[in-house]
């Protein structure tokens, strides 16, 4: 008994033709990530108030420095002031929610399977919060110009602009420290709640606790520059920094902000996503 090989010229029929090889799709453009990470954080409501809280704020604080101030004292610093308290606590709060807001929404795994590179993603949100820091800062400015005319329009004295290029371009820089570490927090946390309080304790109780070791420890008042990275921060928003004043804020920086920008991003990359 012998065996009989079948071949495809001894099968009935024609021969199917090869499968064409699917092509691997092209990659999502990065633009296009900018473009939805943005409108991701103005979908919600908390997001929709939380931005439109910069214009609104911005024209609450100008209003009310216009009522309640001297007029005939009043300068276009007098307004960028009044305007940049309410920033410097809203723009760390929108840093720290375009991380977290991924998890607390649980939207994180649709993202990162759309999207598998999760460094495209985190760099696309932040280059969406310093984009949208620097044009808040801008918004905030423009609204207390309009108080700067109006209040020359009321008194009948000469506008004072006393804000030169370098002072607004170092308030633009202090505030988008304050967004980068926001986002680093969030990063590390990925918490809301978490990442807040946690801004809110490095912004207003370090602060304090470093004044109380300045009154108690000479060495600390001296020295205390090279470590408080909020000591020097603050300086951008009023004076012009040294040499070493610039020194010391780019190594409070790197320890404070960059190191827990680093450490998170290492836990988004590697963390299991649920």
């Amino acid at each position: 008994m012998s065996t009989a090989t079948i071949t495809p010229s001894t099968v009935d029929g024609p021969v199917p033709a090869a499968r064409p090889q699917r092509a691997a799709p092209a990659p999502i453009p990065f633009t296009r990530i900018l473009g939805v990470e943005l409108r991701k954080m103005f979908d919600t409501r908390s997001g929709f108030w939380l931005m439109a809280s910069i214009v609104i704020t911005s024209a609450v604080a100008t209003v009310l420095t216009v009522l309640l101030s001297d007029r005939d004292e009043l300068t276009f610093d007098s307004f960028a002031a009044a305007v940049g308290s309410p920033m410097s606590i809203i723009l760390p709060i929108i840093g720290v929610l375009a991380v977290t807001s991924e998890w607390s929404q649980r939207t994180a795994l649709t993202t990162f399977t759309l999207v598998p590179s999760r460094g495209r993603v985190i760099t696309a949100k932040l280059v969406d919060v310093l984009v949208i820091g620097a044009v808040s800062m801008v918004i905030a400015l423009g609204v207390g110009a309009v108080g700067n005319l109006a209040t020359s329009a009321i008194t009948g004295n000469d506008v004072v602009w006393d804000i030169p290029l370098w002072t607004f371009s170092q308030i633009v820089l202090a505030n988008e420290m304050g967004m980068i570490f926001g986002f680093a927090l969030g990063l590390l946390f990925r918490s809301s709640p978490a990442g807040i309080v946690g801004y809110f304790v490095w912004a207003l109780v370090l602060p304090g606790i470093s004044g109380a070791l300045a009154e108690a420890q000479q060495w600390w008042a001296d020295n205390a520059g090279w470590f408080d990275v909020n000591q020097t921060r603050f300086l951008l928003f009023d004076s012009k920094l040294t040499s070493e004043e610039w020194l010391q804020l780019g190594l409070t920086s790197s320890l404070w902000i960059l190191l827990p920008f680093a450490l998170g991003l290492a836990l988004v990359m590697r963390s299991e996503v649920k």
